[in-house]
């Protein structure tokens, strides 16, 4: 098995971010990415306010 696979497998947790802007469409992106992880068993972390959140918690 390649490294990068096993790496991947090992993943628990996965944060969500967006730019911070209005964007079409994105809410049903964001709600498919989360429903995905919670159907593999992976916990989901939400960023509030695009990089700026991400930057100064």
């Amino acid at each position: 098995m390649p490294i990068l696979f096993s790496k991947i497998m090992n993943i628990q947790k996965i944060a969500l971010l967006t730019s911070g802007g209005d964007s079409p469409g994105m809410n049903a992106c964001i709600r498919s990415i989360v429903r995905s992880a919670i159907s593999q068993k992976k916990k989901v972390v939400g960023i509030m306010r695009g990089y700026e959140g991400m930057i100064h918690g």
